[in-house]
């Protein structure tokens, strides 16, 4: 089956030369113009991935990233910003409302194309194997896809709930942040430096300080 991607601008000349790269690809494509009309396109469609443009008028990419992250069914879908904007600030924010990734504007349309195939090629496949992990109050169901802290179920974007089972998978071992890139986002995927610190610290606002330990210039690991 034809993966699905969803790409939101309100340039209209970059989504038909985007479109038009993917779909020779036999990717399928839908498009929306701003935040409102990606949200019921993406209710619609279910799309693998979504790839946002930031500075969109009146509903903006971080916000529209938001709404899709608090839409049932929609909680894990991959989503990448589109973005000429280079500040940390900028991707911070980004990745705090829930983003995977981001490419880089101006877009060449080969490098757009691969890092999508990229993106596609991480659906599904980073979880460990177990189909239950639970240690040190917190309940992971990979099949589910579903977190649980007591008997508080959690709703965690795509890569916050990938990085946590990883952690989960073997409690108290010290994943390297080398492993982590390559496990969790891939080895073809160019993510900041940051990216790690980020979702760590978004994980840790949801599960507990005390359920991530840092080891210095290593890595991290989940406290039995």
């Amino acid at each position: 089956m034809a993966k699905k991607v969803l790409l939101v601008d309100d340039e209209e000349d970059i989504l038909d030369l985007l479109k038009y790269n993917l779909e020779r690809e036999g990717i399928l494509v839908f498009t929306a113009k701003d935040g409102a009309e990606a949200l019921r396109m993406a209710r619609k469609e279910q799309p693998d991935l979504v790839v946002l443009d930031i500075m969109m008028p009146g509903m903006d990419g971080v916000e529209t990233c938001g709404q899709l992250r608090r839409t049932p069914g929609l909680e894990h879908v991959l989503i990448a910003f589109l973005t000429a904007r280079t500040e940390d600030y900028s991707h911070i924010a980004g990745y705090e409302a829930g983003a995977d990734d981001y490419i880089n504007k101006p877009v060449r349309p080969k490098v757009f194309v691969s890092k999508v195939q990229a993106l596609l090629k991480r659906t599904g496949t980073s979880a460990p194997a177990s189909p239950v992990l639970e240690s040190n109050g917190i309940r992971v169901d990979l099949e589910r896809v579903t977190v649980e802290k007591g008997n508080e179920v959690l709703q965690l974007p795509k890569k916050e709930f990938e990085l946590l089972a990883l952690l989960m998978s073997k409690p108290g071992k010290v994943f390297l942040r080398e492993e982590i890139y390559s496990r969790v986002w891939g080895n073809d995927i160019i993510v900041g430096d940051r990216t790690i610190d980020v979702h760590i610290r978004k994980l840790r606002e949801k599960i507990g300080d005390d359920r991530i330990g840092t080891v210095k210039g290593m890595g991290y690991k989940f406290e039995a």
